[in-house]
């Protein structure tokens, strides 16, 4: 159990303590006792349990809720002042035992309120005597991260067991014409087509897992915005040219952001990589970097096949292909733009995204702007209407 279990448990026994002191109290006590100033023991005991993260519920030796607090009623753990029946026979269970039973309180299908977790896990355990304690605890983030895990660990291996597949059949294929030199060349060619593209896939593998924190990131100094849009073009230039695909720009703009350079030309490089990926032969793809409200906007724009409404928010996901037979020509891993999106995170900014099937696609890399570390001075008095005639 862990420590704000026992910190609940704890709470929950001082709790029937302090009830109990309080019913012998009142007919032991004087008839006008006086009141002690400030907050009781059992006044502070109470703001814990309703403040507590966990749902905790109280129940006697019938069933009956005797205690909880409103987080308690967020969980759906109780409703209309009757606890889930599912803890209910939990409770009946370990009533006359000193055993910790587990049991899960997620809604059943069809009954999860708008505003109720996704995953409810409790243990209930007894307190005192005919006394039993439900200590319920919202689970969906934990549920959320295993099945992320899960389905990247499936993405990840299918994702690799095609290009190895492929380079398989291909080293075998070589073996069978060893005595046609064309026929070694041209599948030679595709092994290296191949390798190299699984060795993109673990080189982004790589950076995803850097930038979603697996090791601690550079030190952002000031870097060029001009300087990352000039590296990111030459890395996709021969992408670009293959396609017959010209890349213009807008001119310098001396802009500055705090950031790390390598990163930011990876992101940009990704964002011109697509661009060119999903764009047909002879269209233009853009760059424009611009200042707004205190952000950097360095806008990619294309005339590709768009992307539709219902997918744009899912480009960012790992792994996600709008067309997933084109990106695979391309080579493509479709690791790029959750590569794009984290890099925004991890500078204070974020990536945005217009699009229109048909028309073509507009990825935004917004960052914070460097602090001018050179002001403009006020001068002294600036402002001040009096002084001598």
């Amino acid at each position: 159990m862990t420590t704000p279990g026992y910190l609940v448990v704890s709470i929950g026994l001082g709790l029937i303590g302090v009830i109990a002191a309080f019913l012998v109290g009142r007919y032991t006590a004087p008839r006008h006792p006086r009141r002690p100033d400030g907050l009781t023991v059992g006044d502070l005991i109470q703001r814990i349990v309703q403040d507590s993260h966990d749902g905790i519920v109280v129940l006697n030796r019938f069933g009956d809720v005797v205690l909880h607090n409103p987080r308690a009623e967020e969980l759906g753990v109780v409703r209309n002042n009757r606890v889930d029946d599912r803890a209910r026979k939990a409770a009946e269970a370990v009533r006359d035992s000193d055993e910790v039973v587990h049991v899960d309180l997620s809604a059943l299908d069809g009954q999860r309120g708008g505003r109720q977790p996704e995953a409810v896990t409790a243990e209930v355990r007894r307190l005192v005597e005919t006394f039993v304690l439900v200590d319920a605890t919202d689970e969906s983030e934990a549920v959320r991260l295993e099945k992320t895990r899960r389905d990247f660990v499936a993405n990840v291996s299918h994702e690799l067991k095609t290009p190895v597949g492929a380079l398989a059949l291909l080293a075998e294929a070589v073996l069978d014409a060893s005595d046609d030199q064309e026929e070694v060349r041209r599948f030679s060619a595709k092994i290296m087509q191949e390798a190299t593209r699984l060795g993109t896939l673990v080189t982004e593998l790589i950076a995803l897992s850097r930038l979603q924190g697996a090791e601690k990131l550079p030190e952002l100094s000031d870097t060029e915005i001009d300087v990352v849009v000039e590296e990111a073009l030459s890395r996709s230039k021969l992408a670009a040219e293959s396609l017959d695909i010209t890349i213009t720009t807008d001119e310098p703009s001396g802009l500055v952001v705090p950031g790390d350079r390598s990163l930011l030309v990876t992101a940009l490089t990704n964002l011109l990589d697509n661009a060119v990926a999903y764009s047909p032969p002879g269209s233009p793809v853009s760059v424009s970097r611009k200042l707004v409200d205190g952000h950097v906007e360095i806008a990619v724009t294309d005339r590709g096949i768009g992307i539709a409404e219902d997918q744009q928010q899912r480009v960012f996901e790992r792994f996600y292909r709008v067309d997933a037979a084109r990106s695979r020509a391309t080579g493509g891993t479709g690791l790029g733009l959750a590569i794009v999106k984290h890099v925004a995170a991890n500078h204070g900014g974020e990536v945005k995204l217009w699009s229109l099937p048909g028309t073509g696609s507009t990825f935004t890399l917004r960052l914070p702007v460097a602090a001018d570390p050179n002001p403009p001075l006020v001068p002294t008095g600036a402002g001040d209407t009096g002084g001598e005639l």
